[in-house]
C-alpha cells in the first residue's frame, strides 16, 4: 500500500491542555498566551489551547490564545457531548484557524466501566457531536479515547462513520501508555488497510501517546512510520502521570535520523531549549538532568575519553550540535548600568513577549536586583519575567510587607509576619514552628485564613554565584485540588515566603471566584 503523499509530519502541541493535567501545573491566563506565542515561533502546526467546559478561565484562554496567535491552528478540546462542543465553539468563534477536537472512549474496559454504554451508542453520540462541531468549523478531529485497546474491527467502525460524519484528522490515542512500538504502528496500518477512504480523501491519522512504559515516543514514531501525518505531544513531556510523548525528542529524532525517516516537521528547533527553558520555569515543573534533548546534562561529558574525544571531533560523542536545539554558545551579561533597551532586546532573545506596562514593571526588578548582584544573567532575567507573568490577574490579594524570625539550631524558631491585602489592611501575626521557614507559613496561614497542607518544596540556584538568586517552588494543597507556588529572592527565606504566599493568592483566587465548588473533583 502507498504512502501518503504528504512528507510533513504535523505537530499537534497539547502543553497547555493535557500537558497543564500534571499535578501543580496549574497556569493563568498571562502564562497560557506567553507558552502560546512561544509555540508559534516554536514552529508547532496546531495548538491544543484547553478544555473550554472545564472552566471560565480555559473557555478565556482558548479564546485569547484563537484571537491573538493566528499562523497556527487552535483546537478547544469536547466530549461527545452538546454543551462542550457548544462551549469549544464559542471559545473559537470569529478566530481565523480553528478546530474542535471530540473524543470519546471506544475501549471495552472503557465501555463497561467508566461509560456504561454500548458500542452502538458510542457510535451514535460521537457521529452526532462531530456533526454538530462541524457547524462551528471545517477542521474537525475525533479521537476514540484507549485506541490502542479497542478491538480493531470496533476502531475500524467507528473511524469510518465518524469520517463520513465529517471528521477530517482521526487520532488513534495509546491514552494509558500501554502499547509497544510494533503493535502501535500495526494499529494505523490496519486502519489504513481497511479504509480506503483515508488516502482518498486525505483524512489525517494522528498518534497522541502517553509515557506510562516509557515508549511514547517510540509508538509516536511507529505510527509516523505507518501513516500517521500528525503527532501529539507536549514541551519536555510533560502531562497526565508519566506525562506524554516529548515534542523536543520526536523533532530531533526526526532531524537527526533525516537518513532513515521519509519525513520532516515545521519545527525551528533552534527555539526548542528556550521553550523547554519557559514551560519548566511557569509550570514549576523541573526538567530532569538526564532528560534527552533539553536535560542539562544532554550535552555535558564528565568522562575522561568522552572529553578527549569531543575535543578532537565533536561528532565522537555528540550526534546533535548543541546550537541546534538553542542551547547558547554564549550569554550576555546585563548589569546596573544596561538600560532598559538592552533588557527588551535580552527579552526578546529569550522568546518572551511582554508589553511596555510589563517590561517597566521588570525593568524595575531588574534595576533593584542588579544593585544586589554584580552581573545578571539569562536565568535572572528569565525568572524576572516569570515572576511578573506568575502575579495573579487583577493584582495579589495578599502582599508580604515585613517578616522576622528569630532561634536557629537546636532552638526553637519563630516568626512575625505582617501581610498587607488588597484593601491596603495590614495584619501581623507570630507563630513558632519548626525552623524560620516553617513558623512563616504558619503565620501566613492564621492571617489569610486558607489552610493548605504544604505537598513539596523545591529549592534552587537561578543562577551561579554566592548572590544567584535562590528560587523556590512549592505545591499547597486545598480540598484535594494542588496549585504551585513560586517565589524569587537573593534570600531564600523571603524566596521561601513568596512562594508561599504565591499559592495562597492563587487559592484564594479561585475561592473568591468560584467558591469551594472550585474545588469539588466532582465539579468541571
Amino acid at each position: 500500500m502507498s504512502q501518503p503523499k504528504t512528507d510533513i509530519i504535523r505537530i499537534f502541541d497539547t502543553t497547555l491542555r493535557d500537558g497543564e493535567q500534571s499535578p501543580g501545573a496549574s497556569l493563568n491566563h498571562n502564562e497560557k498566551l506567553e507558552i502560546a506565542h512561544a509555540l508559534d515561533k516554536l514552529g508547532v502546526d496546531i495548538i491544543e489551547a484547553g478544555f473550554p467546559i472545564t472552566s471560565q478561565g480555559d473557555f478565556e484562554a482558548v479564546r485569547a490564545i484563537a484571537h491573538e496567535v493566528t499562523r497556527p491552528t487552535v483546537a478547544g478540546l469536547a466530549r461527545t457531548v452538546e454543551k462542550d462542543v457548544a462551549r469549544a465553539g464559542a471559545a473559537l468563534d470569529g478566530a481565523p484557524n480553528t478546530r474542535i477536537h471530540v473524543f470519546c472512549a471506544t475501549s471495552k474496559i472503557h465501555r463497561e466501566h467508566k461509560l456504561r454504554k454500548a458500542f452502538d451508542e458510542i457510535i451514535r453520540i460521537s457521529v452526532e457531536q462531530v456533526t454538530h462541531a462541524r457547524t462551528f468549523t471545517d477542521d474537525v478531529e475525533f479521537s476514540p479515547e484507549d485506541g490502542s485497546r479497542t478491538e480493531l474491527d470496533q476502531l475500524v467502525e467507528i473511524t469510518q462513520a465518524v469520517i463520513e460524519a465529517g471528521a477530517t484528522t482521526i487520532n488513534i490515542p495509546d491514552t494509558v501508555g500501554y502499547a509497544t512500538p510494533a503493535e502501535y504502528g500495526r494499529i494505523f496500518s490496519y486502519v489504513r488497510e481497511k479504509l480506503p477512504i483515508i488516502d482518498e480523501q486525505g483524512i489525517i491519522l494522528s498518534s497522541h501517546c502517553h509515557d506510562d512504559l516509557g515508549l511514547a515516543v517510540a509508538n509516536s514514531l511507529s505510527a509516523a512510520e505507518n501513516g500517521a501525518r500528525q503527532i501529539e505531544c507536549t514541551v519536555n513531556g510533560i502531562g497526565e502521570r508519566a506525562g506524554n510523548a516529548s515534542l523536543e525528542e520526536i523533532a530531533m529524532a526526526v532531524r537527526t535520523r533525516a537518513d532513515f525517516y521519509p519525513f520532516t516537521t515545521h519545527i525551528n528547533t533552534r527555539r526548542i531549549y528556550p521553550v523547554s527553558r519557559m514551560v519548566s520555569q511557569l509550570t514549576g515543573l523541573y526538567v530532569q538532568r538526564n532528560k534527552a534533548i533539553v536535560g542539562r546534562n544532554a550535552f555535558a561529558h564528565e568522562s575522561g575519553i568522552h572529553q578527549d574525544g569531543v575535543i578532537k571531533h565533536r561528532e565522537t560523542y555528540e550526534i546533535m550540535d548543541p546550537q541546534d536545539v538553542g542551547i547558547p554558545s554564549n550569554e550576555l551579561v546585563l548589569g546596573k548600568h544596561s538600560g532598559r533597551h538592552a533588557l527588551r532586546e535580552r527579552i526578546v532573545e529569550l522568546g518572551y513577549t511582554v508589553n511596555d506596562e510589563q517590561l517597566q514593571r521588570i525593568y524595575e526588578d531588574f534595576k533593584t536586583l542588579a544593585d544586589k548582584k554584580k552581573s545578571v544573567y539569562d536565568e535572572d532575567v528569565e525568572a524576572l519575567i516569570e515572576s511578573e507573568l506568575k502575579s495573579i490577574p487583577g493584582g495579589d490579594l495578599w502582599q508580604l510587607a515585613s517578616m522576622t524570625f528569630h532561634g536557629g539550631v537546636g532552638a526553637e524558631a519563630s516568626a512575625t509576619v505582617t501581610l498587607v491585602d488588597a484593601t491596603g489592611t495590614s495584619s501581623t501575626q507570630t507563630c513558632v514552628g519548626d525552623g524560620p521557614v516553617d513558623a512563616i507559613y504558619a503565620a501566613m496561614q492564621q492571617i489569610t485564613g486558607v489552610q493548605v497542607t504544604l505537598k513539596s518544596y523545591n529549592l534552587r540556584a537561578v543562577s551561579k554565584g554566592r548572590d544567584a538568586q535562590g528560587e523556590v517552588n512549592v505545591e499547597v494543597e486545598h480540598r484535594g485540588r494542588v496549585l504551585s507556588g513560586r517565589g524569587i529572592s537573593t534570600d531564600v527565606v523571603d524566596a521561601s515566603a513568596r512562594a508561599y504566599l504565591n499559592g495562597i493568592n492563587r487559592i484564594k483566587s479561585l475561592l473568591d471566584r468560584k467558591g469551594e465548588d472550585a474545588f469539588d473533583p466532582a465539579h468541571p
